[in-house]
């Protein structure tokens, strides 16, 4: 498994039921099967302040920022599944992003997309609304796009996502539930040819 590559896959919600949870879990099954190594984070386990310059400037990065940026450093491709807010991004994915976009001491003028530049995505999402958060993935996709990260066509939105999972935490819907299995054997196939 050495030779394997790393995928860290996450959802941009702390909520202990959340939807999102469960479909980047259902892609990361899909990515184990395609021979990656898979890490799953839950942002509840690394909950970080909001982000304020003067804290950075006072204290640092926090140790919990610290922690996630080791973990991007630390894997070659990311699952991540965004809940959308408003017809956009979420406030906790936005925050750690910004927060792992900071510049560390290392003298690199590039070190503060460092953790991102190069990686391999796939994004996806899951509401109860119809559109299963799709508007929201167009920002995830071009605020992932702009620090470097390649982020595969391949997407998709589960609505009605209430009613969509099984108690066990699976799409009850076949075709969906292959459907996000495949985004993330894709992203493994494709980040284990880039990384060869």
């Amino acid at each position: 498994m050495s030779d394997a590559v790393k995928i860290l896959a996450f959802a941009g919600s702390a909520r202990l039921d959340s939807f999102n949870k469960k479909l980047v879990k259902i892609a990361a099954a899909g990515a184990r099967d395609a021979g990656a190594e898979v890490t799953f984070l839950d942002f509840r386990d690394l909950p970080m302040p909001l982000f304020d310059e003067d804290l950075e400037s006072q204290s640092g990065l926090p140790a919990n920022v610290l922690q996630f940026k080791k973990l991007l450093k630390t894997h070659d491709g990311f699952l991540i599944a965004c809940p959308e807010y408003n017809s956009s991004i979420t406030p906790l994915l936005k925050n750690a992003i910004d927060w792992a976009s900071r510049p560390e001491p290392e003298g690199n003028p590039l070190a503060h997309i460092s953790p991102f530049r190069g990686k391999t995505a796939a994004i996806m999402s899951a509401s109860p609304g119809a559109l299963g958060g799709l508007r929201g993935l167009v920002h995830v996709r071009a605020i992932l796009g702009n620090i470097g990260v390649l982020v595969i066509p391949d997407q998709r939105a589960v609505g009605n996502a209430s009613q969509s999972f099984d108690d066990t935490g699976n799409l009850k819907d076949n075709e969906q539930r292959n459907a996000i299995r495949d985004i993330g054997v894709k992203l493994a196939t494709i980040t284990t040819k880039l990384a060869t």
